[in-house]
């Protein structure tokens, strides 16, 4: 069976991006796959109860829509944590839970199912990051962490680079205990008096910590979208109970353009 012929991987470009002709960014929706429910149907995560099988044929599928060759891929087993890998080569890491690269054709990759991926390009310097930013992550400030390192290993001016805060659970729909609530700062947190429960905006949050490292704020973008109210369309690892599939985001340089 020619699965290519009948199906067709789904996903969104960011527009923050778009007028970068070597830069390819992608962060795939839950259409366009073969994966059954819970996962259906294209579920790109290999730490699922999915059908290995299934999530092979999904990950071939979408590399091929990209036109990508998925040895050029440099993905990490992602922690929760804020390492930072600097890499100039494909593979599968362990450990960092976020990339960074200025070669050409090397696909960074992160997975993500409520967390917050976080993609990073520096036009100047042609350097790119992709985070993956949970709510350890980002109490970590992995995104801040990923700025600074681009200019550490690169020379990257926070004011040259565009960002993207990408799709994951919502502010209104990530309700988190008192523990969790107290990393936060007030600004990045509500209290539902009804519900006595917080409730956390990692978007907002990551944002401000790309706006603090020093990229201007009409330099970001943050997706409108959500893995909880936009479900039909997005997995959500909460929403579905821990049952369902994973999405990548990708950014890569498709040529050298110094």
């Amino acid at each position: 069976m020619n699965l290519k012929a009948t199906f067709t991987p789904r996903y969104r470009s960011p527009a923050i991006f778009r007028s970068f002709r070597e830069l390819l960014t992608a962060e795939s929706t839950r259409h366009g796959g073969v994966s059954l429910p819970p996962f259906h149907t294209l579920n790109l995560g290999r730490s699922t109860r999915d059908n290995p099988d299934h999530v092979a044929v999904n990950r071939r599928l979408f590399w091929d829509a990209l036109q990508i060759n998925s040895d050029k891929v440099a993905s990490s087993h992602q922690v929760h944590g804020d390492k930072v890998l600097v890499t100039d080569s494909p593979g599968d890491f362990e450990g960092y839970d976020a990339l960074v690269t200025n070669t050409p054709h090397v696909y960074l990759a992160v997975t993500i199912a409520d967390c917050t991926p976080v993609l990073i390009f520096d036009p100047v310097q042609k350097v790119i990051a992709a985070a993956h930013a949970g709510w350890r992550g980002t109490v970590s400030r992995i995104a801040a962490k990923t700025v600074a390192q681009m200019t550490f290993s690169f020379g990257s001016k926070p004011a040259d680079c565009h960002a993207y805060v990408g799709t994951c659970i919502d502010a209104t729909s990530f309700e988190v205990g008192n523990e969790v609530a107290a990393e936060f700062d007030s600004t990045f947190k509500t209290f539902n008096k009804e519900k006595n429960k917080y409730y956390v905006d990692l978007k907002r949050a990551n944002k401000m910590q790309l706006v603090e490292s020093g990229i201007p704020d009409g330099q970001i973008q943050v997706s409108a979208y959500s893995t909880v109210l936009d479900n039909q369309d997005y997995f959500s690892y909460r929403h579905e109970n821990g049952q369902t599939g994973r999405m990548l985001a990708v950014i890569g340089m498709k040529a050298d353009d110094k």
